[in-house]
């Protein structure tokens, strides 16, 4: 892994963009088949808000296999999603997403030693309209949310890519998260760059979209628009990983490679 330019961060960004130019309606599908999964588990008794975030390595997979396809001039299509739900990597996938859940608590749970848990009762839920100004203007809500980064960042870069290693180089939890972490960290400059890059892109076109279609349908607008901006951040993660992991061995091709010949 060797380390690169900061400017290659905005260059997967338009890589990204040019993946997704490819195949807008396959990638889109799959999107909007990853939506109809989210929301059918989220309706499971006592589980339904939990499993929608254990399974996000899981369904993740689907999008970064989907920009292979594209790579190799393949059709992307809705069976995709199935992809992380295979043997052997579903457990790892599964044991992924229960310590991202794992990391996001004690992130944020970490900031009650700061706030008295405003923060928390906050995204939560906890809060109501009426109390949640007075809670939050008599707490130390900058202190503990920059506490919660502190704590989430090193844990957001072992997370970042440790989803398609396990998927594709078929490595341990524990090895997934350490190659993310450090090569995330030997890029950092990239990284930032893109992350500020993706934050640009956000901000600009949602301002645009108000300005020239209007409050109202502005509003409209907005989730068409934020799904394809995910779908294409996406397709700008799978570009990292390629130039920092290399290009992935396609499994069909693979398996029938080191199947004897009969």
């Amino acid at each position: 892994m060797e380390k690169l330019p900061a400017s290659t961060g905005w260059s997967w960004v338009k890589q990204g963009f040019a993946l997704f130019r490819k195949q807008p309606g396959g990638m889109s599908m799959l999107f909007l088949g990853y939506m109809f999964c989210m929301l059918a588990v989220s309706i499971i008794p006592l589980l339904g808000q939990l499993l929608p975030v254990i399974l996000v390595p899981v369904f993740s997979v689907a999008f970064v296999q989907g920009c292979l396809h594209i790579d190799q001039g393949k059709r992307v299509l809705p069976s995709l999603l199935l992809s992380g739900f295979r043997k052997p990597v579903f457990p790892v996938l599964f044991a992924l997403g229960v310590l991202y859940i794992i990391m996001a608590i004690v992130a944020i749970g970490a900031s009650s030693l700061v706030d008295g848990g405003a923060l928390w009762q906050l995204l939560t839920g906890q809060l109501n309209k009426e109390t949640a100004e007075d809670v939050i203007r008599n707490s130390n809500m900058g202190a503990s949310l920059l506490l919660t980064i502190a704590l989430y960042v090193p844990a957001a870069m072992a997370f970042c890519f440790a989803a398609p290693l396990i998927y594709w180089k078929k490595v341990s939890l524990g090895k997934s998260l350490f190659f993310s972490f450090f090569a995330v960290w030997r890029s950092l400059s990239a990284f930032l760059v893109f992350g500020a890059s993706w934050f640009a892109i956000s901000m600009v076109t949602s301002q645009l979209l108000f300005l020239i279609a209007g409050r109202g349908m502005g509003v409209q607008l907005m989730m068409p628009l934020s799904m394809i901006l995910t779908v294409v951040m996406h397709c700008s993660f799978y570009a990292a990983y390629r130039q920092i992991f290399g290009l992935p061995v396609d499994e069909s091709k693979k398996v029938s490679l080191e199947k004897p010949e009969e």
